[in-house]
């Protein structure tokens, strides 16, 4: 359990009440909460669902937000649950559900690297997946799927160009201690080719594969979202203009782009296809250096999207970093930031009220189920 100051430096003038949904396959025993109000206090759920697996609690606080840890009672004991203390904002409405561990580690696992063939390119894909802490033990939970070009930059260092990888699993970690974002499932495709697949005309067959032989064999593998919301596509450079054309391509499968310092308009022509064919329901993210990374011509796509109905904010988000360099290094060190955007705590929220892009929120199943009744 982290560390909780004893005098509180934030007060209401009145006492805020909420409800809180914890879901476990509990086989045996029973689901408490313990809160930063009285760590040694049990708070006993005020209902549960006919299923036994979603537990309702009623919060009380005298500030806007409230630590708290769910704790498992069984026929072993009592068990605090792994990792570090979550956060529940006591004016947020109950619609996200808490899906705690009791016996797995707070870090995440790795899947191990397994082969997808691929009629549609005549080879195999290399890929490997990083499942999110609690993944193997709370079956209960969906996640949300990030598939990532230039899988062996990702998560190892002895794997990646020059040794620097982009750290996305502590990343990810990180902001689910923080409670910032909710956790995700990465999936990472190592590139054989990238200088054929990331652009015209490679990467037409490599979307195509990506969307009809990749995602439907993660689906079948693991516990990721069935919605196009749920799936987004990331890359850097030429990945990040392939990880564009696959989502603008194929927006029936994918809801958002992830593309840090795309080369757009080296060998490929969606800066035109924004300006005029018609618009899919789509999210993107673009970023890059200056100067020397590519900042012009991701300007020039952000804009060319506005001018094509995204809203700022919402379904587009836009960023420049001076004197950022156009590699691994400096990738790594933003990543939070299309974490966030796509994921984060205030856009999840955001888009649960007021999606504005299809037919449901950017969010795991369990949550758009309880949103949308």
């Amino acid at each position: 359990m982290t560390f909780t100051p004893t005098q509180k430096l934030y007060k209401t003038d009145s006492i805020l009440r909420r409800t809180l949904r914890v879901s476990y396959p509990v086989d045996s025993g029973r689901l408490i909460l313990r809160t930063e109000n009285d760590w040694d206090e049990d708070i006993e759920p005020i209902s549960t669902s006919p299923d036994g697996t979603t537990w309702t609690f009623e919060l009380e606080a005298d500030q806007p937000f409230l630590y708290f840890k769910p704790c498992l009672i069984d026929n072993d004991g009592f068990h605090w649950s792994t990792g570090p203390n979550k956060l529940v904002l006591m004016e947020d409405a109950d619609k996200r559900i808490s899906y705690p561990s009791f016996f797995s580690a707070a870090k995440g696992t790795f899947s191990e690297l397994f082969e997808i063939p691929s009629k549609i390119l005549n080879r195999t894909h290399r890929v490997r997946a990083y499942l999110p802490p609690g993944y193997n033990e709370n079956t209960l939970s969906t996640y949300a799927v990030a598939f990532m070009q230039d899988g062996q930059n990702l998560f190892f260092p002895e794997e990646a160009f020059m040794g620097n990888e982009w750290q996305v699993d502590e990343t990810g970690d990180t902001l689910a201690a923080m409670s910032v974002i909710e956790d995700c499932v990465f999936v990472g495709i190592y590139s054989d080719n990238r200088m054929q697949d990331y652009m015209r005309p490679g990467y037409e067959p490599y979307a195509r594969s990506l969307a009809e032989e990749i995602v439907p064999e993660i689906q079948r593998r693991l516990r990721v979202g069935n919605k196009r919301r749920h799936r987004s596509v990331w890359g850097s450079s030429l990945g990040g203009v392939v990880s564009f054309y696959s989502v603008w391509q194929h927006p029936d499968v994918f809801g958002a782009a992830v593309c840090m310092s795309s080369t757009f308009s080296h060998k490929d022509n969606l800066i035109e296809r924004v300006l005029n064919e018609e618009p899919p329901d789509v999210g993107f993210y673009l970023d890059s250096g200056w100067p020397g990374d590519n900042y012009e011509v991701t300007l020039g796509m952000a804009m060319a999207l506005v001018s094509r109905g995204w809203q700022y904010g919402n379904s587009l988000f836009h960023m420049a970093f001076p004197y950022a360099e156009h590699d691994e290094k400096a990738w790594a060190v933003r990543l939070h930031l299309p974490l966030q955007f796509l994921n984060g705590a205030v856009a999840r929220a955001s888009r649960l009220d007021a999606p504005l892009l299809g037919e449901d929120p950017w969010a795991r199943s369990a949550v758009a189920k309880t949103a949308n009744g």
